[in-house]
């Protein structure tokens, strides 16, 4: 199984030379990365040696080990997502369904405009008036969009406040850390860049406005306990105790990817339960931000309410990749269902364009991995904290949650 996680690690790097995006995080040894770049393997060599390993992995016995057999079955994953992201730098189409499925390991569900209109109800009734659901909750929502020169400290104190709140539940390493930066002109809007070492450099794309409840989302997602606090519990776990160097890399076309987006979007409410989300936001981010903190529960529980919106936007996706919506009509579609402003929509749009079906990841994923934690954990707190600090120091795959028991 070492011999197969290197040949896959290479294999990942040798894809890597083909798409700048593929190669999320690589913190194994530097010759590995200098032999891809000079040997530069050609696509259809990566698609056929990926194909070759997959079939070592699965002809091996399922090994006694639990968290040995979850290897084998995520390599074995891994490695079939990887050809078929080999196929479509290589000019194969895919619908977009197909393309979640292949990269992803999940099944978007069908969703109808009717029961996105649904979704938004709560949000019609709490800010009454004439104008579209968009424009009403952007005009409230863009009432608490941070000034610029109190971006920085607003999130550094999420942040600190997400780090403290994890830390009380979960053994963090004891040397992790983050660098903070603050940038524009990306398709997203935050990134959390992992170096290895429990190192991260967390970026915020600072182009949009940045709202308080979004400096929360993004603390969380970006930072505690969420992809930082994902990767360093995969490097203490698996890289560094049992030396698999497969968890050295983070493919990003991969099932990875939704354990990865669905865990961080779901550690939202894990780390701030709503009405402590609104004592903090109340005494703490609104004062930081120069807000009235008697808005602080209305406000919060209003951007709570617009967090339905993931589904529209995965069907924005899927009708704008698929060619049955040209960017006019996805930007109008997602200002109307999932509440984006223009220039929002237009980012969007742009993330689309760059990362294909990669948005089923957030939506879906936190819905699975919360079916997961209750499931195992009920909702006991302590409980649901433990289930989920295990979730993400193990080589599980979207398609493996609904069937592990313990």
């Amino acid at each position: 199984m070492n011999a197969i996680a290197e040949q896959y690690v290479r294999l990942v790097l040798a894809v890597g030379e083909h798409d700048t995006h593929y190669v999320d995080a690589y913190y194994g040894p530097d010759e590995w990365r200098e032999q891809a770049r000079a040997e530069a393997w050609p696509l259809d060599e990566i698609v056929r040696r990926a194909r070759a390993l997959q079939a070592r992995v699965d002809a091996l016995p399922v090994d006694a080990d639990r968290l040995s057999a979850l290897r084998q079955r995520y390599l074995s994953r891994q490695l079939q997502a990887l050809e078929g992201f080999g196929r479509k730098l290589q000019g194969e189409t895919f619908a977009f369904d197909e393309e979640a499925r292949m990269l992803y390991d999940v099944a978007p569900p069908a969703v109808d405009e009717q029961a996105l209109a649904a979704l938004l109800e709560p949000i019609d009734r709490a800010l009454p008036g004439d104008a579209p659901i968009a424009e009403r909750y952007n005009a409230y929502s863009e009432r608490f969009a941070i000034a610029p020169q109190r971006i920085e400290a607003v999130m550094r104190a999420a942040i600190d406040e997400a780090r403290r709140r994890t830390a009380t539940r979960i053994a963090l390493p004891e040397d992790e850390r983050f660098e903070l930066a603050l940038l524009t002109d990306k398709p997203w809007s935050a990134y959390n860049w992992y170096q290895g070492r429990y190192h991260s450099r967390i970026e915020i794309n600072t182009e949009l406005p940045l709202t308080v409840t979004r400096a929360i989302e993004l603390a969380v997602h970006e930072g505690y306990p969420g992809h930082h606090v994902y990767n360093a519990l995969l490097e203490r776990a698996l890289v560094r105790e049992r030396g698999w160097i497969e968890y050295s890399i983070y493919p990003l076309y991969s099932p990875q990817s939704l354990i990865a987006e669905g865990s961080a979007d779901y550690a939202i409410a894990l780390a701030f339960p709503l009405d402590q989300r609104v004592r903090f936001v109340e005494e703490v981010l609104f004062p930081l931000a120069g807000f009235d903190p008697a808005e602080a529960r209305r406000y919060v529980e209003i951007s709570e309410a617009a967090r339905v919106t993931g589904l529209a936007t995965i069907e924005a996706a899927r009708r704008y990749l698929d060619g049955r919506a040209d960017a006019a009509q996805t930007r109008a579609f997602l200002q109307r269902y999932a509440l984006a402003t223009p220039a929002r929509a237009e980012q969007r749009v742009r993330f689309f364009d760059a990362y294909g079906a990669y948005i089923v990841n957030y939506a879906l994923g936190e819905a699975l991995v919360a079916d997961h934690v209750a499931r195992l954990a009920g909702s006991e707190v302590a409980a649901r904290w433990r289930v989920f600090a295990e979730l993400l120091a193990s080589p599980q795959l979207p398609s493996g949650l609904r069937a592990v028991e313990g």
